[in-house]
């Protein structure tokens, strides 16, 4: 009885942090949401309403497929790099190469972002560099489109593709590898039979964590997509910060939210199906 008193004493100081930096923000969103502006305790769907004109929902639609785009694409690098670190012997090189993953998140997010801005730049480095070996003779507009933005978020975003896959690579039974290549698995069969459906919740995992950021970013968009390629955390920044308009914003940040659960219900269906078809597997086996 001591010691399950003591477990809630303990939860106590995240229980109020929750509270008070997650439940009771998520009320006022909620509240601005539903409230007429500028009148208290007045309440309207209309908020509501302004999501669905073709403006807006030409912005949702571009932030998804450039998430997902993003998403897709940081698994393709990432897998590749997990199943790299993976396999490095020796406990402390290994540990040394994912140091070097997770080195680029210690510097400030803005920086980071700020550095394809001079390296895409009309006399950035790669413009200069294909300009001296004549592949080109005018500078690429790299900047102010969808493509500088999705490499900014495939660099921001790639290690948390990477650690998640990582971990549950490394964490495979090496005999069912063996096993496998004993059985004449090589190459594509190894992958799709054994690799990926071994390691699905932890590429799950990684498509959340890149999903998640990638559609709700501002800052990306904003420095390498410029003004004119806007998504939905540019349109809930400007409806906070410069129209001043709340309760729009508000009504945004609800649907986001109900968006994203709805997507996490969807990697958890697809992790609880691909457990149950590996269970099945093994007990064919």
């Amino acid at each position: 009885m001591l010691k399950k008193h003591s477990y809630k004493i303990r939860a106590m100081p995240y229980l109020i942090w929750t509270v008070l930096f997650t439940v009771i923000p998520l009320f006022f969103i909620i509240y601005y949401s539903f409230k007429v502006k500028d009148k208290n305790f007045v309440f309207t769907l209309d908020n509501y309403k302004k999501f669905f004109t073709p403006t807006y929902v030409k912005i949702i639609f571009v932030s998804l497929k450039l998430s997902l785009i993003s998403t897709f694409l940081c698994f393709l690098f990432g897998f590749p790099a997990g199943l790299f670190l993976s396999r490095i012997k020796g406990e402390k090189r290994r540990n040394i190469f994912v140091l070097f993953f997770i080195m680029p998140l210690w510097t400030n997010f803005l920086l980071r972002t700020y550095s394809w801005m001079s390296i895409f730049r009309e006399q950035g480095i790669i413009n200069q560099m294909l300009i001296n070996i004549g592949i080109i003779s005018q500078p690429i507009k790299f900047l102010n489109n969808n493509f500088a933005i999705i490499i900014g978020m495939i660099y921001n975003f790639l290690p948390f593709m990477v650690l998640p896959i990582y971990t549950a690579l490394i964490n495979i039974d090496k005999e069912y590898i063996e096993c496998a290549k004993d059985l004449g698995a090589r190459g594509k069969d190894l992958f799709f039979r054994i690799l990926l459906p071994l390691s699905f919740k932890g590429v799950i995992s990684g498509c959340i964590m890149v999903f998640m950021p990638s559609v709700t970013t501002f800052i990306i968009s904003d420095l390498l997509g410029g003004s004119q390629n806007m998504l939905v955390g540019n349109l809930i920044q400007r409806e906070f910060l410069q129209a001043r308009n709340w309760e729009t914003g508000s009504s945004i940040s609800i649907i986001m939210i109900c968006i994203i659960f709805a997507s996490l219900f969807i990697f958890k269906k697809l992790v609880k199906q691909s457990e149950n078809e590996i269970s099945e597997g093994f007990r064919i086996w």
